[in-house]
């Protein structure tokens, strides 16, 4: 090739990148390098040796490398620039990723269903979904998961934490995505519609999952019985069934449930809350549910059909305007 080096070493070194040598061995795993230097910072992976130190915080690292490419946090330098659009990267590895969004290219594919994706390691993660191996565990409830991120945003639960703050309404979220998705409601410019139905999303993902209730594909399956679903989440639900688990446990009573929308609306019996209220009297509840039975005694009120419609039709707009806003629940 076109390289060339001050000493004879630095080019034999270079030369084991084309003849595949590797005479450096590591003890503890298969690993193999072509320098003693790289050995030497390999096994840092089993010490956990991190010599070097970040200047202006607690962070250390394994080599200078790594510790360069930390400096950048501080600096706000980011020397790898995207060609098609304004975003930068700290990490040449990060653009890489990135430019696959531009070119729509998913090299990694799933050998059990029909998933891509543009990481390995999303690919990892995914296949959890067909192996069920969920080695991220809750420290304060039963909740495991297949992805660190998942367990990051399921820790946002047990502290009520939402440090993402919208600049135009009070909304605020526990993660930056779910405010990068709300902030779109600001806008229409960028909704995702179906052709199908009237069905739009601000979350292009949304919409993905919301085409299988058209074409019908279940692509989630139970391991356990023949239950098959369109969204991982009743899947995880589903699988409680089997394992009997109620990993959403209630801070002020012994109450427990299998999903975090049971536990959100049992804490209103503590608080008092009662969102759902009724625009024909002062009636409020708890649940959207208890709402609709209240709705059919002012129907069961009215004197005749005529008047029965009207109110049907008056109460079900009613319902639709007192509804709570709900919380973005992506990835939980």
């Amino acid at each position: 090739c076109n390289n060339s080096f001050a000493t004879s070493g630095s080019l034999k070194i270079h030369m084991r990148t084309h003849t595949g040598e590797r005479p450096y061995k590591c003890y503890v795993c298969d690993y193999g390098s072509t320098s003693s230097s790289g050995l030497k910072r390999h096994l840092r992976r089993h010490s956990g040796e991190k010599p070097y130190k970040c200047s202006e915080c607690d962070y250390r690292s394994a080599t200078t490398a790594c510790l360069r490419v930390h400096m950048r946090t501080h600096t706000d330098e980011k020397p790898y620039k995207c060609t098609d659009c304004n975003c930068s990267f700290t990490q040449n590895g990060n653009l890489k990723r990135h430019m696959l969004k531009h070119s729509g290219e998913k090299p990694y594919k799933c050998k059990e269903c029909e998933y891509t994706c543009t990481t390995s390691g999303s690919l990892k993660v995914h296949m959890r979904t067909h192996s069920g191996e969920k080695p991220y565990k809750c420290g304060d409830c039963d909740f495991c998961c297949a992805s660190l991120a998942g367990l990051k945003r399921h820790m946002l639960t047990h502290s009520g934490e939402k440090p993402y703050k919208c600049n135009e309404c009070d909304y605020s979220s526990a993660t930056f995505g779910c405010l990068k998705v709300h902030i779109r409601t600001h806008s229409d410019d960028k909704l995702y519609k179906c052709s199908s139905s009237n069905f739009c999303s601000t979350y292009y993902g949304n919409l993905k999952v919301h085409m299988r209730t058209h074409s019908g594909e279940k692509s989630y399956k139970c391991c356990e019985c023949n239950y098959s679903c369109i969204y991982s989440s009743s899947l995880s639900r589903h699988m409680r069934t089997h394992s009997g688990g109620k990993p959403y446990k209630c801070n002020e009573c012994k109450f427990s449930c299998t999903q975090y929308e049971n536990l959100r609306v049992h804490m209103r019996t503590h608080s008092g809350e009662k969102p759902f209220k009724c625009y024909d009297c002062d009636y409020s509840c708890t649940t959207h549910g208890n709402l609709k039975k209240h709705i059919r005694t002012h129907i069961r009120d009215a004197t005749n059909v005529w008047n029965a419609l009207a109110v049907t039709q008056f109460l079900e707009v009613s319902v639709n305007l007192c509804e709570p806003k709900q919380l973005c629940d992506l990835g939980s």
